[in-house]
């Protein structure tokens, strides 16, 4: 399983400022050590798929960089797990590294190619939206995944929560101490890499408060949220990564939200 190095979009950023383009920023993102997100983020996008979603069933990774998320979901669920990226290095890494993946395929101008509508059973979209400017581009992208899905379909989405600026997580630095940031607005985070390391990103503040809104103008209704806590992720999360930490400042404000919704 894998860490925030899964998500890509458009716009993301990148040190100095460049997008995650290319093979050395396709590389850069896939080295982001994650332990927050492989605490309270990623098993608990699977729990809220687990159920949902079955053998041979169609999974949308929207967003899926290297792949090694969708390569673990795609074992863990028993689902045939699609990859999509803006980047076609990524995709390329994600080729190389993720076996069980079914296919990949390119966004193009905020089309996925190669995938008709309603073709999904489930979609998954980690940590993409940070990397979106506008609210019309988070908009847009909510309403090709909703394309994708067929009818009855659940979406489960992965973000950090820009409230909670300020504080250094075990593997993430969102923004600076004291600083409210609004919808849209510039915040620095910064990602733990494999080497010890801080790499910092440029990225996009949207509220989770907004989400259920621009999920009803996209054609999703049921839309939920939960905050994963550290004291869940001992019944889920792996339990060797569990015991390697104190997991102090993720004990204190858990900064990882996993809101649902189901396709209309």
């Amino acid at each position: 399983m894998s860490d925030r190095s899964q998500g890509s979009a458009p716009g993301g950023g990148a040190p100095g400022g460049a997008a995650w383009s290319g093979h050395d920023g396709a590389r850069a993102f896939a080295a982001v050590e994650g332990a927050t997100d492989r605490l309270l983020g990623y098993p608990f996008v699977l729990r809220a798929l687990a159920g949902r979603i079955g053998t041979g069933q169609v999974l949308v990774d929207y967003g899926c960089g290297p792949g090694r998320v969708a390569d673990h979901a795609a074992r863990v669920l028993g689902a045939r797990v699609l990859g999509v990226d803006t980047s076609p290095q990524m995709l390329e890494l994600a080729r190389a590294s993720a076996p069980a993946v079914a296919g990949f395929h390119l966004v193009e101008n905020g089309h996925v190619s190669g995938l008709p509508d309603g073709c999904a059973d489930a979609v998954m979209c980690n940590h993409v939206l940070a990397s979106l400017p506008t609210e019309d581009a988070l908009l847009g992208v909510f309403g090709e995944i909703r394309r994708l899905l067929r009818p009855g379909a659940p979406f489960v989405l992965l973000t950090t929560d820009p409230a909670c600026s300020g504080t250094e997580y075990a593997s993430v630095r969102i923004g600076e101490p004291g600083t409210a940031y609004a919808a849209g607005d510039e915040v620095t985070v910064g990602l733990l890499r494999t080497d010890g390391t801080w790499q910092e990103m440029r990225n996009h503040a949207w509220p989770v408060d907004l989400f259920p809104e621009l999920l009803g103008r996209a054609g999703f209704r049921d839309v939920g949220r939960h905050r994963p806590t550290v004291a869940e992720a001992c019944a889920v999360a792996d339990p060797d990564l569990v015991a390697a930490r104190p997991w102090t400042a993720e004990r204190a404000r858990p900064p990882l939200v996993v809101t649902t919704a189901v396709a209309e």
